[in-house]
């Protein structure tokens, strides 16, 4: 029985993971290396890896700073609207993307909520950079708060009483207790934070405006570059992204580990 399950198990992960990924490849690479080199060089592939990259460097930073203030809040004091903050955090998790940049859209478009405000102080939100981060941030927000919470529940705060007993500051238990312990759990967080930026579509596809070279991530221009039936071209960008997903696994098993060990030595 358990050869059967393994078989079946690997067998599953062979069709539905393995072997697509395989085909990414070998349609990347399909017409040559030429055509792939000039694919992933062509001005629109750099300007949306570029776009992607700015994206990632923005919204993960604030996520990271978001969970750890939000995980502080939920493990370390007992407040009134606490199951509520517990419960919104998971609010990006059952509402589509789509539906997300639908929001945004409403709220910052031009004819939304206040829309007319920002055209006559000549702020561009939606179909510019800051809707997409906004969007992305949507999305990607809970991600580092809900790594953070169960492990820093595990832990309990018997070290930052005892910090705050021994005279040092809120600040410097923190700098000097809370992330030090929280840091590997805090790093798989943002693995998981930045591997979502990367390949969000939905919401971004609504709050882009699909221009292409300005406001389209590599998601958007992959799904541009098929409708073109420029499939080659379109692999050859999905390539990449499939070797940072690979990259992110291989960190995201690291730091599981790490943070397992940690979380025992707690």
């Amino acid at each position: 029985m358990r050869t059967f399950s393994i078989a079946i198990v690997y067998l599953f992960l062979s069709v539905f993971l393995l072997m697509p990924l395989a085909a990414i490849f070998i349609k990347a690479f399909e017409k040559g290396a030429d055509v792939y080199f000039a694919s992933i060089s062509d001005p629109g592939a750099l300007a949306a890896i570029r776009l992607t990259l700015l994206v990632l460097a923005i919204t993960v930073p604030l996520s990271a700073v978001f969970g750890i203030a939000a995980a502080w809040l939920v493990t370390k004091y007992d407040f009134k609207g606490k199951n509520i903050l517990v419960t919104l955090l998971d609010l990006p998790f059952a509402v589509s993307p789509v539906i997300a940049g639908l929001v945004f859209v409403l709220l910052f478009g031009t004819t939304g909520l206040f829309g007319p405000w920002l055209m006559d102080h000549g702020i561009k939100i939606v179909y510019a950079l800051p809707g997409i981060v906004l969007a992305t941030l949507f999305v990607t927000l809970p991600f580092v708060a809900r790594e953070l919470i169960p492990f820093m529940q595990s832990q309990g705060s018997a070290e930052e009483e005892a910090s705050l007993t021994l005279g040092a500051g809120g600040w410097k238990t923190f700098w000097y207790i809370t992330l030090p312990n929280i840091k590997w759990a805090l790093l798989y967080g943002v693995i998981l934070c930045g591997a979502r930026a990367i390949g969000e579509f939905g919401a971004v596809s609504v709050v882009s405006g699909h221009i292409r070279g300005e406001t389209n991530t590599m998601p958007l221009h992959i799904e541009i570059l098929y409708n073109e039936y420029q499939f080659s071209a379109a692999f050859a960008v999905a390539s990449l992204m499939s070797i940072l997903a690979l990259i992110t696994l291989v960190l995201k098993n690291i730091l599981e580990k790490k943070t397992k060990t940690a979380g025992k030595g707690a």
